[in-house]
């Protein structure tokens, strides 16, 4: 059984989610030649402070740039 986690920031809609899982599901089905039924997808959204980059999270640096 297949489970696959994607992680990343809040802020797409519930369509985008959904066309996510969907199309990763089919991918990781026919790359690994498994029932569509087996395959689980797992999305983790972080909040922007929770995710840095360089030294510096997410929130400060779209902060910065504004």
């Amino acid at each position: 059984m297949p489970f696959i986690q994607v992680n990343m920031l809040k802020g797409r809609s519930p369509e985008k989610k959904e066309q996510l899982i969907r199309e990763v599901t089919d991918v990781v089905s026919a790359v690994l030649d498994a029932p569509v039924q087996s395959v689980r997808i797992m999305i983790n959204e972080l909040e922007p402070e929770h995710w840095g980059i360089a030294g510096e999270s997410v929130k400060k640096r779209n902060e910065v740039s504004k």
